[in-house]
């Protein structure tokens, strides 16, 4: 591993050209009293450069307001704030509320999409929606059944809607979108139906399609140049989105884009990861499954990718690699590098340079992580970059019908799409983990357009051999590939975390608990209950001089699902249900936004 010496600066990675990019969208990021982006910015740092709330008085936090969204099942995402308006949204039916922060929280607007319920059974883990975003005086939401509407931020008048894809055949939407220069990147879900993943870009001001990369097929859908796209170096060669799949699975193959994007002004470039191949019997697709599970890089507005990297070839545990890429600056071997630092799935943090899409770091993140020895760093070796598979924890190997036993993490992986944290303060990563393991059987499966498309039974547990519960809140050192210190929770962080400037970190649990914590340490200094689990992302902003701390409670997503789908069947949710059955002594459903503030 190359030694990294840590340096970073977020107005170097926010000020970039502007002319590649939304202006005012940029001078916004760049005001820590607003909240206009979901991840808080381009960077995906999720950094509040607030100050007020800090290590010293934190522990004097009170509820300032709620607000109860009237709708039940997953909260997941954040709401935004601009200027003196809050915009909180829900899961289906998709509401979009406009809250008028000079006036005690008064509803200015509120939308409310006419959605067909039948998408909810197509929604493969919830019907979450990780909210919307803001550009050039509009609200932009991807609504469940895929439709893009663009929306008034003053008044909720709608200025025009697209259609993504079609839930018919499996195609949904759970993501936010990433406004970038002229056009919205969204994504799409389905990976458990057999739908082919793409990332597409739309027109700000018409809707109209400008560009659409798919994750796998010839070059002209993945939008590939076979000898300037690159991987790990070397040229991908005609067709990569085909060569390593049988016949026509590729058609079918999942790589769905449901996560995260980060965008590098200077570059232009933006970045995502897709999701699992389909299905998830690895036996009836053979091969590396190119472009499944894998890091892309494209230019923003062609959509031409400049470089990919596969991080689980041939996935047989459906780790998606969609989590969110946190792009830094840091000094590697005395010269500085854009470097993009990604927590997988498959339990391996990745540190990468986003311009070449070098690899730099690959380790595991949490030690329960038994399904691979680590991941091939030789730049001479054959196999370099790709993870070595452990024979015990091979469901391919072990082959149909066979119950794999033990392997960790479980398919919800070491961490699934809750965001991590990034202060360039301390320089140091906070993530919300998942410790946990999984019992995996493949079984043959026929697809048809529009049911599900899964080929496997999974149970699921805590790690064994542990502090006995199922998640952690770590501190990651990128420069080491680390854990600088990690506390336990008895479920899955499902929350996204916050830090600021003030040196403190935010993340809520699954139980509904919003915690504070010391950012150089990680000692507890804050907890209040909230009225329903936490699988939001925490968020700051500044009105009339004070800082406040915000947070959708609701318990769901996949970890919750039995809650909120009111499932008790074990196997059920994907194995989540019997997993997290204990999950229902500690919190119900709900939907609420939760407001914390200093004492006046």
């Amino acid at each position: 591993m190359k030694k990294l010496i840590a340096f970073t600066s977020v107005a170097a990675l926010c000020a970039g050209s502007a002319a590649l990019a939304n202006d005012e969208l940029l001078e916004l990021m760049n005001d820590p009293t607003q909240w206009v982006i979901q991840t808080g910015n381009y960077a995906n740092h999720r950094f509040s450069g607030l100050d007020q709330i800090n290590r010293e008085n934190v522990g004097n936090l009170q509820v300032a307001w709620t607000f109860s969204t009237g709708v039940l099942r997953g909260h997941e995402g954040s709401p935004l704030v601009i200027g003196d308006t809050m915009y909180v949204h829900t899961p289906f039916p998709n509401i979009v509320y406009a809250l008028d922060l000079s006036n005690n929280g008064k509803i200015k607007w509120k939308y409310e999409p006419q959605q067909d319920s039948s998408v909810i059974p197509v929604m493969c883990c919830d019907t979450v929606n990780r909210g919307v975003a803001y550009a050039n005086g509009t609200i932009f939401l991807h609504q469940a059944d895929t439709t893009i509407v663009a929306l008034d931020a003053e008044t909720g008048a709608v200025k025009w809607s697209a259609v993504n894809g079609d839930p018919a055949i499996g195609e949904t939407n759970t993501a936010t979108v990433l406004p970038v220069g002229d056009n919205v990147i969204v994504g799409i879900s389905g990976g458990e139906f057999g739908v082919r993943g793409h990332v597409t870009a739309y027109n700000m001001e018409t809707g109209e399609l400008v560009w659409r990369g798919y994750s796998m097929g010839p070059d002209s859908d993945t939008l590939m140049d076979p000898e300037n796209t690159t991987h790990l170096g070397k040229p991908v060669g005609v067709d990569s989105g085909t060569a390593t799949w049988e016949g026509d699975q590729w058609k079918i193959g999942g790589g769905t884009t449901w996560g995260w994007y980060s965008y590098d002004p200077d570059l232009n470039l933006v970045y995502y990861g897709t999701g699992n191949p389909s299905t998830w019997n690895p036996s009836q697709r053979p091969g590396d499954n190119r472009w499944s599970m894998t890091i892309f890089a494209r230019d923003a507005d062609t959509g031409m990718a400049k470089w990919v990297y596969q991080m689980t070839p041939h996935d047989e545990w459906d780790y998606d690699g969609v989590n969110e890429m946190i792009l830094t600056e840091q000094e590697v071997d005395g010269q500085m590098r854009k470097l993009l630092t990604h927590f997988d799935r498959n339990g391996l943090a990745y540190t990468l340079d986003r311009e070449t899409g070098e690899l730099l770091v690959a380790e595991k993140y949490d030690p329960a992580v038994n399904w691979t020895t680590g991941v091939d760093m030789d730049p001479n070796s054959p196999t370099f970059g790709r993870p070595a598979v452990v024979p015990e924890f091979s469901t391919a190997q072990n082959g149909e019908d066979v119950n794999t036993t033990g392997i960790c993490p479980a398919a919800l992986g070491t961490k699934d799409q809750q965001p991590a944290a990034y202060s360039p303060r301390t320089q140091t990563f906070y993530v919300p983990t998942n410790h946990v393991c999984m019992d995996y059987e493949p079984f043959r499966v026929s697809y048809t357009a529009g049911q599900p498309y899964v080929g496997a039974t999974l149970s699921m547990y805590p790690a064994p051999d542990s502090h006995g519960g199922m998640g952690n809140f770590i501190a990651w050192d990128n420069i080491k590939g680390e854990i600088k210190w990690s506390i336990p929770e008895q479920f899955s962080v499902w929350s996204g975390a916050l830090a600021t400037a003030g040196d403190v970190v935010f993340y809520g649990t699954l139980e509904g608990l919003l915690k504070a914590v010391d950012a150089e340490t990680g000692e507890e200094l804050y907890s209040f209950k909230t009225p329903s689990g936490i699988i939001g992302n925490v968020m700051s902003y500044e009105h009339d001089g004070k800082q406040y701390i915000g947070i959708l409670s609701g318990v769901g997503g996949w970890a919750g699902i039995g809650l909120a789908a009111g499932l008790t069947n074990p196997n059920d949710g994907l194995g989540a249900v019997g997993g997290y059955a204990a999950l229902s002594d500690y919190t119900a459903l709900g939907g609420q936004l939760t407001v914390f503030k200093l004492p006046d």
